[in-house]
């Protein structure tokens, strides 16, 4: 499963279904989902959260231009590409985050496809779900993994650092 971090930007509700923008650096993508900020608390403006969407739903462009109904239109380089003899994988590079794209062997080879290529992966908002990012309580990360340097926290035969 793709995962791609963003914020929360803006929500549009009707009955049951929400349409939610997420901003990640300058671009917005959206997500159509079968719940609302009433019944979902942590989907509000502000909130980060984790696009998800199945690399099977991930298309491909190459040059394109002109409208699209779609709204999910990522801009990525080609960092791999994995051929199969009927499908094939392509690992993509967006904003430093990696998320993939299984396509036909055929199109990767009518798109001749390479690593370094500039492509546009397309997703459908109703493709995309959202995962909220638990909000931790701030505490030092080495409390947690090594509780022997913390006082009173030493186990048998720890050494006493300095941090």
């Amino acid at each position: 499963m793709n995962q791609l971090q963003g914020i929360i930007v803006a929500i549009q509700s009707n009955g049951h279904l929400s349409l939610v923008d997420v901003r990640i650096g300058d671009d917005t993508f959206t997500s159509i989902l079968l719940e609302t900020p009433e019944s979902t608390p942590w989907l509000k403006p502000g909130n980060p959260v984790e696009l998800m969407f199945k690399a099977t739903e991930v298309a491909l462009g190459k040059n394109l231009s002109g409208l699209l109904s779609l709204r999910n239109r990522i801009p990525a380089t080609v960092r791999d590409i994995r051929h199969g003899a009927i499908l094939s994988e392509v690992a993509l590079d967006y904003r430093g985050q990696i998320f993939y794209s299984i396509v036909t062997t055929r199109a990767v080879e009518r798109l001749e496809l390479v690593v370094g290529d500039a492509v546009e992966a397309l997703v459908k908002s109703n493709e995309m779900s959202l995962r909220e990012i638990p909000q931790e309580p701030l505490s030092p990360s080495w409390e947690r993994l090594r509780p022997e340097l913390v006082e009173g926290g030493r186990g048998e035969g720890a050494e006493k650092h300095e941090l």
